[in-house]
This record gives structure tokens, C-alpha cells and sequence, in this order.
């Protein structure tokens, strides 16, 4: 599944959203972002259902920073508005899949 391509939702609007959920925080430009869509891609794939948003973060962006996310990418794993799992700059499919299945608990 695409990311969506949404205005940035609001905390509120995250921490109330049912089911699951990854956030992938990041920049355009950034280099290990842009390295990193293969493996996010390629990880996701087994989770064709699972809503995925892009966060264009940086400097002056309230949802990256109320998540206190300080390097790019970071993926996040919600369910319910819950944090279950938090990748920083992961480096294999393993890693994200190993984050992805804590919604399956």
C-alpha cells in the first residue's frame, strides 16, 4: 500500500486513530531516508492492509517532535494510538518486520 499523501495530521488525529498504523518520519532530501524505501517497500508488502503515512519532518514540525523523533527515517508501529515498535534508520527488511509483528500479538 502507497503511503497516503494527506495534509500532516495532528497528534490528536494519530493517537485516535483505530487499528494499526506506520508512521515513517523523514525528508525528501535526506539520504538514508531516500536508501531506506527499499527495505520499508519491500517489508510492507506483507502488510498490504496496513495504513502506512510519510512524515515530511524537520525543523518546526509538531508531530515529529511529539513523537520526540531526533533522526530520519524513523518508522513508528501503532495500534490504537499505542506505540508498540520504534525502527531508527533500520537496515533490513528483518528489522521492520520484526517491528511490524508486534501487531500481530
Amino acid at each position: 500500500m502507497k503511503p497516503a499523501t494527506i495534509p500532516e495530521p495532528t497528534r490528536a488525529e494519530i493517537d485516535a486513530r483505530p487499528g494499526g498504523l506506520l508512521l515513517e518520519f523523514g525528508a525528501s532530501w535526506c539520504g538514508y531516508c531516500r536508501a531506506a524505501q527499499h527495505i520499508i517497500e519491500s517489508a510492507l508488502s506483507q502488510y498490504p492492509n496496513l495504513p502506512h503515512i510519510r512524515i515530511e519532518d524537520g525543523q518546526g514540525k509538531r508531530l515529529g517532535r511529539s513523537f520526540a523523533v531526533k533522526l530520519w527515517p524513523t518508522l513508528i508501529v501503532l495500534h490504537d494510538g499505542v506505540e508498540l515498535a520504534r525502527l531508527v534508520r533500520p537496515q533490513t527488511v528483518g528489522d521492520i518486520l520484526a517491528a511490524l509483528q508486534t501487531l500481530d500479538n
